[in-house]
């Protein structure tokens, strides 16, 4: 009777730790990308096609009208819809194109279609909303380059497929022209609407590698949009121009790649979230120009942003899967509790700063840390072309558990996965 007890509880004790390592084992590459689509469609797209931020109440009307918590939106989960969007939809293209799922391309065009929407929201020409309100419309006032120029990049990448039909096709590409010439009407300032209407954020003619590639890839895609000489003329002579205050013309500031901007982040390191797309139009370029001194330009950058984020793309094995820190932003209205009228956008970032870091907690900070920005990393080296990398990127994809990440950001895995060059 003992030995057969005993026979028992060693029987229960080996399926126990049995399961405990079917739970625990790093999932392959290809299931750990099937988990994190899964996980992305369930919880934080949203019944417009639009990524959000996390999963959290959504912002009511009067919150956009009041610019509450701030006029941006920042620290609500419809912060970086354009932005996320646009990204991701070259993903799902690619993914389309892999897996030739007719749910997949189906996934591709409610994406496109949230992304239209985005843009035909407000009655300013080239403003491009970050999200909607309770009531599918209302929005913050504030856009930006961060969500145009994804915008930009995924619909366009959307149109290189056959996915969409030739009326979705003309809607579209009408779509594309009219912002970025509404943006250049601008002087390449991107419009406010609402209470802000009239006012502008960011500057693509500015001296920084955060917009250079982005300003001659929205100059050289809209010439092979409308094939308009205009378009190709301004393209070709910006190339050679010097920013306001630069050394390097364009061309050389794309050589140089994200290093040119690494005296403005200081000690920050946690930024490649926003680079993926400038690394994107840098291959957009080398792909659409002819001249071979030019395209080098653009090759050479893009090899610079590949070595540049390998040092943080390794930080993926820093992430704990079991990490318990306090995620707080789902209640955000309670995180950023502040609040009073903003007229200017110095007014809104300075709000956007009062925050009661206790009730906000630690999580966010520790996702954008060790899983956005390696993520970020491995779409920048994906994009670079490397059959080498691949093995790497199948690492750092394969090694979170995305049923227990808060923060959307990790739609950056499917996109370094099927960005990557084993896939072509």
């Amino acid at each position: 009777m003992y030995i057969h007890t005993l026979l028992k509880k060693y029987i229960f004790l080996f399926h126990f730790l049995l399961g405990f390592h079917f739970l625990s084992a790093q999932l392959s590459p290809d299931l750990a990308i099937e988990q994190a689509n899964k996980e992305l469609w369930e919880k934080f797209i949203d019944k417009y096609g639009i990524i959000n931020d996390f999963v959290g109440e959504r912002p009511t009307p009067y919150d956009c009208l009041l610019s509450r918590p701030n006029a941006f939106g920042w620290w609500t989960p419809i912060e970086d819809g354009s932005f996320f969007t646009g990204l991701y939809l070259a993903a799902a293209c690619e993914r389309a194109k892999f897996t030739d799922s007719d749910i997949d391309k189906d996934k591709a065009r409610i994406l496109a279609q949230g992304l239209l929407k985005m843009a035909s929201i407000s009655d300013v020409p080239g403003f491009i909303a970050r999200g909607v309100s309770t009531d599918g419309r209302t929005h913050f006032p504030i856009g930006s380059n961060d969500q145009t120029i994804p915008w930009f990049y995924g619909l366009y990448s959307y149109l290189k497929t056959d996915i969409p039909s030739a009326e979705e096709r003309v809607i579209i590409e009408k779509k594309l022209v009219e912002v970025v010439d509404a943006v250049r009407r601008s002087d390449w300032k991107f419009p406010s609407a609402g209470m802000f209407t009239g006012d502008f954020r960011d500057n693509l003619l500015h001296d920084r590698f955060l917009e250079v590639p982005c300003y001659l890839f929205l100059l050289r895609a809209t010439y092979e949009l409308t094939g308009e000489n205009s378009w190709l003329e301004w393209y070709k002579n910006a190339l050679l121009e010097y920013p306001e205050g630069a050394t390097k013309t364009r061309a050389e500031i794309c050589a140089t790649g994200i290093v040119y901007d690494r005296a403005m982040w200081g000690e920050r390191r946690d930024y490649l979230w926003i680079y993926v797309v400038k690394q994107a139009s840098l291959v957009e370029l080398a792909r659409m120009e002819e001249d071979a001194s030019i395209k080098a330009n653009f090759q050479k950058g893009i090899e610079n942003n590949r070595a540049d984020v390998m040092e943080f793309v390794k930080q993926y094995s820093e992430f704990d899967n079991n990490d318990t820190k306090k995620f707080g932003n789902v209640n955000w209205g309670e995180c950023y509790p502040t609040w009073y009228p903003q007229f200017t956008k110095e007014e809104a970032i300075e709000l956007s700063r009062k925050r009661d870091s206790e009730k906000a907690g630690e999580r966010k900070k520790y996702e954008r840390n060790l899983m956005t920005n390696p993520l970020a990393a491995a779409s920048i080296i994906a994009l670079s072309g490397h059959s080498e990398d691949c093995e790497l990127i199948d690492k750092v994809v394969s090694h979170y558990n995305y049923s227990k990440l808060y923060m959307g950001e990790f739609f950056f895995a499917e996109y370094a996965y099927y960005l990557r060059s084993c896939n072509k």
